[in-house]
């Protein structure tokens, strides 16, 4: 009795083609099929507009983020303002009362709560970007979404922050004698200025700390050495002027600054004893030129390497 085994029929051969034929046709059944890269970097105006459309993704996850930054503490969001008004305290003491800067510094702690605050933004924004993607990788590897999004939510938390502490400012401007005044509302264009300066240097910050982990490490001693070369706690104006033995360019290094520029803008039009005369040249044109640099060579940095985040 014989016994019969089915056997499939012979595989046909299928010829792949090679080299560009080969990425030719799959391009072209991609194209067919309506199909597109996954994880492709998308052209300059579209990712504007994806970004855009994400906007109240942006703000939600801004205010959501800061929201929980303080929700385990005892005070909560209470510790939005005590946090740059105890490092004011400390700088007082340390450089206004130990040091003696606040010598011919007239309204020296307005004019030192002011620089806090100010710088505290610039910082707290640059730190902030510097583990926004890096941080956040479950996000990035789980969703789509231009990635840019996440460094200028990070920057809208720490203005929002920023808000909360100048309500702060103006009783502590008011409580030392500043009165308010017109001037008051150069305030608003300094500050949008600033944030579009932070923004950038957020996602410039945000690339790099996405390919070298030790950025986060490095970052807070480079920010401090710039802190101290921003007239956070003393007067560049007084302490780089005809009396002090320094080349006159050192004076005009430290003004120009992008920090220092912002820091002065904001103590000029809160404080009337700080004027126009403490002020490097052309500080508005200053101060758009370093926002513009910031902001769109930042934005393109970022976006150049768009494809890679969230990989390896």
């Amino acid at each position: 009795m014989s016994q019969v085994l089915d056997t499939p029929p012979p595989t046909p051969a299928v010829t792949v083609p090679a080299g560009d034929a080969a990425g030719h046709d799959l391009a072209a059944l991609a194209a067919r099929h309506g199909l597109s890269v996954s994880g492709a970097r998308p052209s300059l105006p579209a990712y504007v507009r994806q970004l855009w459309a994400r906007r109240h993704f942006i703000g939600a996850f801004a205010t959501a983020k800061l929201t929980a930054q303080y929700s385990q503490a005892k005070l909560g969001q209470v510790w939005q303002v005590m946090t740059p008004l105890l490092n004011a305290a400390v700088y007082y003491f340390i450089f206004g009362v130990l040091m003696d800067t606040k010598r011919g510094v007239d309204d020296y702690v307005p004019f030192l709560v002011t620089g806090v605050f100010v710088w505290t933004f610039t910082q707290s924004s640059i730190m902030a970007g510097t583990r926004a993607v890096s941080g956040n990788l479950g996000l990035v590897r789980a969703l789509h979404f231009p990635r840019a999004a996440l460094p200028v939510s990070f920057c809208l938390q720490q203005l929002q922050q920023l808000l909360f502490s100048m309500a702060a400012l103006v009783l502590i401007l008011l409580a030392f004698g500043v009165p308010p005044a017109v001037s008051w509302v150069l305030a608003v264009p300094a500050l949008v200025l600033q944030f579009v300066f932070n923004a950038g240097m957020s996602l410039v910050m945000a690339r790099l700390g996405s390919k070298i982990p030790d950025m986060a490490q490095l970052m807070p001693f480079l920010l401090r050495t710039w802190m101290y070369g921003s007239g956070v706690m003393f007067s560049i104006h007084h302490m780089t002027g005809p009396d002090s033995g320094l080349p006159s360019w050192v004076g005009t290094v430290l003004q120009v600054n992008p920090a220092a520029v912002y820091i002065d803008l904001m103590r000029y039009a809160l404080i009337d004893s700080f004027g126009g005369d403490m002020l490097p040249d052309h500080v508005w044109a200053l101060a758009a030129g370093w926002a513009l640099a910031a902001g769109i060579g930042g934005f393109l940095y970022f976006w150049k390497a768009e494809e890679t985040y969230g990989r390896g």
